[in-house]
């Protein structure tokens, strides 16, 4: 049998990459079909499932005519499982897609009597092209108790697998991680109906990394190397989502209206303490940074998504003594990774790429931050940066916001203390391009819009 439902991904103008996993060594085949009826499909044989992936396959499938493709997949006669994805369009369409991050944090798994991930469900409902997971796609830091108390007296009632019941460190509790979100029926149905763009945090390996660190946590028993906790992460990571790319960061094409690009904030930095105290640090790194500035240079788009895992403006510390994100929480010129990201802004200027709009997740609520960088002194234009999450985590308190680039907090929903997910702060963000209008809307765990606003194109 099909144990974790289907999934897709890496969606292009004529194919997608199909993914599923089985229960034993066998071989992956897809339908493809251009009606759910599956009326004169298209039957293509994949890969060989082993546990060599964990007995995960993916297979790139070309797309059936019209804009949206049906897929089938089994395994060796299995009951087979369909899923569909959506092409990008030719022409002036319109294009939907959702953005979110941070799942199962903070001790809150599924709770099936509350929902289970709720949240996936009701961004299912909003029928996007696409979802842009905005890293944390996992918590392998994070392990699950039984039960959590909540303030008004009652239980949370976790589902506990045993590779959740500790931190990862070896493969295989690497692996559990993503195959625990997938026990959730909202979180497996939505992945079925919707191509996912993936991006990665610092959850996936563990809390704050970055390359060269060793962990002084006890928790890490057998393994305290962080670049070696992290090759296993990125083996896991890549058997067990719709990725295919050999790297995070690339560009996404999605017709002639949106370019993606995903970066990668965590593989290339400095370290954590450097970035408070260094005048400049390594974030994106300078391939990333010269990638990043050609391709919106190049890009013919009508609106460039950058997709951050991290916010800019708002502060995130690593203890007392590092800075996990960009802000510094010091004004005056930029510093640390404060003076890689001025690099891009004031690049983008000289190169004359307009019509740029920043996404992030990390921070655990929702919120637009306005910047005018121009105030403070630094030759870029102005931009904005929307914030959402968290998708089934904790939800935190908003941070300080610091006033390297001139950032103004136009919306912000958050929770005055830290709180699970029954208060009602779990959020997901909404982009309609339109008419070459780009619409945001900020919403919560029930799809209701909080705060939105529409951009025009210069």
């Amino acid at each position: 049998m099909l144990t974790h439902g289907v999934q897709s991904g890496e969606v292009t103008a004529d194919s997608a990459l199909v993914w599923t996993r089985a229960d034993r060594p066998s071989r992956m085949v897809v339908e493809v079909a251009s009606d759910p009826s599956f009326t004169n499909a298209r039957r293509l044989e994949g890969p060989q499932l082993t546990p060599d992936t964990d007995l995960t396959g993916r297979l790139r499938v070309p797309a059936a005519p019209g804009r949206t493709t049906f897929y089938r997949v089994s395994a060796d006669g299995s009951e087979p499982v369909v899923g569909s994805f959506r092409r990008p369009p030719s022409g002036g369409e319109d294009v939907r897609f959702v953005w979110t991050g941070d799942v199962v944090g903070q001790g809150w798994g599924i709770d099936e009597s509350r929902g289970g991930m709720a949240l996936y469900r009701a961004m299912q409902a909003r029928d996007p092209d696409f979802l842009l997971h905005s890293g944390d796609t996992v918590y392998a830091d994070g392990p699950l108790s039984d039960t959590e108390n909540l303030p008004d007296g009652t239980v949370w009632r976790n589902l506990v697998t045993p590779e959740k019941a500790k931190v990862a460190e070896t493969l295989a509790e690497y692996r559990g991680q993503w195959a625990y979100n997938l026990l959730d029926r909202h979180y497996r149905s939505f992945q079925a109906a919707v191509p996912t763009i993936a991006s990665w945090d610092d959850h996936e390996v563990t809390n704050n990394w970055y390359p060269g660190e060793v962990l002084t946590d006890a928790k890490y028993a057998q393994e305290k190397r962080v670049d070696v906790l992290t090759a296993r992460a990125t083996q896991a990571f890549r058997e067990w989502m719709p990725i295919e790319s050999q790297r995070i960061h690339r560009r996404v094409p999605y017709g002639p209206q949106l370019d993606v690009f995903v970066l990668d904030m965590r593989s290339h930095r400095g370290s954590n303490p450097d970035a408070l105290t260094a005048p400049s640090t390594p974030l994106l790194g300078d391939e990333q940074v010269a990638w990043l500035l050609d391709g919106l240079a190049s890009s013919r788009a009508t609106w460039k998504v950058i997709a951050a895992d991290m916010p800019l403006g708002i502060v995130v510390k690593d203890g007392e003594t590092g800075i996990e994100a960009v802000a510094n929480n010091a004004p005056g010129a930029p510093a640390g990774r404060e003076a890689e990201i001025a690099r891009v802004l004031t690049g983008m200027r000289e190169r004359g790429v307009r019509n740029t709009v920043w996404l992030t997740a990390d921070v655990h609520y929702t919120a637009a931050n306005r910047f005018t960088p121009e105030r403070a002194g630094i030759d870029a234009d102005p931009f904005w940066e929307f914030v959402s999450g968290p998708a089934h985590a904790g939800s935190a308190p908003p941070g300080p916001m610091d006033p390297t680039f001139a950032p103004e907090q136009v919306f912000v929903h958050a929770p005055t203390t830290t709180v699970g997910p029954a208060e009602g702060f779990q959020h997901f963000g909404e982009v309609t391009i339109s008419g070459g209008r780009l619409r945001v809307d900020l919403r919560d765990a029930t799809g209701t819009s909080l705060w939105s606003t529409e951009l025009q194109p210069v």
